[in-house]
This record gives structure tokens, C-alpha cells and sequence, in this order.
């Protein structure tokens, strides 16, 4: 296995903790607590949580450039998954689509194909939208997290790293 290969592969699998972890989390969602906000200026906890699912086939079709009322379409399946089962299945479906298409790339392609979605002016090469996909799923997993601290809810980092 090559450089390219072990690097993608690390990003990959800390993907899969960051979906792991949500799987975890999500579970422990109780019904009446989805619509909490922090503040009226953010997203309820079924907000965010509907976005962070959506993470994985959202990005992967804006890194493949797909016009923006394809991704609305696909935001708005997401806003429509109600339940944690039914979101937990989307976002591994999602993750899986994700990493296979990152997989498929040929060394070459995951260090010099660039793309661009519709709200850029700047491409970037698939390795700088992997690393892009870690940051973004991480930071709004931070967010679920402490919205569930705020609630009262027992986690803490064990939760984090699964």
C-alpha cells in the first residue's frame, strides 16, 4: 500500500468514527427533546441532526458538481427523515456512497482531479473535499454533542470514539 492509499484510508476510517458516533448518539435521543434549540438563532436538535446525515451523499454530489436544485432535492429528503432509525439508515447509506466513490479514485485523480460546486469560484482536488468532509461532519458532531449536554443527556468522550 502506497502513501496515497494509507492517507485516504485514515481519513476514511476517521469518517466512519464520526458516523459511528452519531449512530450512538442518535440512539440516545429521547422523542420530546428533537425540537430543543440552544437559541432562537439556531437549528432545533432535529435540524441539526437532519443535516448531519445528510453529510456524507450531500457533499459527495456537490464535489461531483451537481447544480444546486440537485442538492436541494436531496437536503429536503433528509429534512423529511423523522425518526432516528430512519436517519441512521440514510446517513450510512450516504457514508457508503461516499467512501466508495473515494475508493474508486485512482491515485491520480484523488491528487489532482478538481471539482467545484455551484456556490464556489475555487476548485479543489478530491483530497482537499475528504479532508473537507472530516472537518465538516466533526464540527456539526461537536455541536449535537454539546446541544445533548445542554439537555442533561450522559455522554461524554467515550460516545465520541466508538
Amino acid at each position: 500500500m502506497n502513501a496515497v492509499d494509507i492517507l485516504r484510508n485514515e481519513l476514511l476510517s476517521e469518517l466512519a468514527i464520526g458516523i459511528r458516533s452519531m449512530e450512538g448518539l442518535l440512539k440516545k435521543v429521547q422523542a420530546e427533546d428533537w425540537e430543543y434549540k440552544p437559541s432562537d438563532n439556531m437549528r432545533s436538535l432535529k435540524e441539526l441532526a437532519q443535516h448531519i446525515i445528510s453529510i456524507p451523499e450531500v457533499d459527495l454530489h456537490l464535489w461531483l458538481e451537481k447544480d444546486q436544485e440537485t442538492i436541494e432535492r436531496l437536503e429536503a429528503k433528509y429534512n423529511n427523515m423523522e425518526s432516528a432509525d430512519i436517519m441512521i439508515e440514510g446517513m450510512n447509506k450516504g457514508f457508503k456512497d461516499y467512501k466508495d466513490y473515494m475508493l474508486s479514485l485512482s491515485e491520480e485523480d484523488f491528487l489532482t482531479k478538481k471539482t467545484k460546486p455551484f456556490y464556489l469560484e475555487k476548485a479543489e482536488i478530491q483530497a482537499h473535499w475528504l479532508v473537507e468532509e472530516v472537518s465538516h461532519l466533526f464540527h456539526h458532531r461537536g455541536q449535537f454533542f454539546n446541544y445533548m449536554k445542554q439537555l442533561g443527556y450522559e455522554v461524554n468522550m467515550f460516545d465520541l470514539y466508538v
